[in-house]
């Protein structure tokens, strides 16, 4: 049997949460007459009735106040070769948005082109836990490419889906 170590440092876990692969998000909206957005790869399903999802985000993210009290955000699920994109929103500096084909809702969604997923969301609650939040996003519509890969995160790389 293996043995259990006990936690004792950021970097370990950090390796330990790397084992597992997840997918990656953009969650975005219209703002102030421009698009703010971030990246965040804990997303998951949450509940289908009603329909709810969930990220989590860092207590110290300076995106986050910009979007929490907007009506609408747009979460696109990011697709295989979106890897640059996924870069570009995860930044500190410079402008996220540059290079990224997207489109707006009527409503104020953001959606990054060319995702395998796109769900229009509100924010039904968000819950603090340790050093982020837990943000339940309701969604009010959906529009999905189920034939269209998406971009991977394992163990700090960005990794393609193979069929088997």
């Amino acid at each position: 049997m293996r043995g259990i170590e006990p936690v004792t440092a950021a970097t370990q876990l950090r390796q330990a949460f790397g084992c597992f692969p997840s997918g990656v998000t953009a969650l975005c909206a219209y703002r102030d007459g421009e698009p703010v957005g971030l990246a965040a790869s804990s997303f998951t399903s949450v509940s289908m009735e009603p329909p709810l999802v969930s990220v989590c985000i860092q207590h110290t993210s300076s995106t986050w106040p910009k979007l929490r009290d907007l009506p609408r955000v747009g979460l696109s699920v990011l697709a295989e070769g979106q890897d640059e994109i996924c870069a570009r929103l995860a930044s500190k500096a410079g402008d996220r948005f540059a290079g990224v084909d997207w489109f707006a809702s009527a409503d104020g969604s953001v959606f990054v082109d060319g995702a395998t997923l796109w769900l229009d969301c509100t924010i039904h609650e968000e819950v603090t836990c340790g050093d982020h939040d837990i943000v339940l996003l309701a969604i009010n519509g959906l529009s999905a490419a189920p034939d269209t890969s998406p971009l991977v995160f394992h163990a700090s790389r960005f990794r393609r889906l193979a069929s088997i």
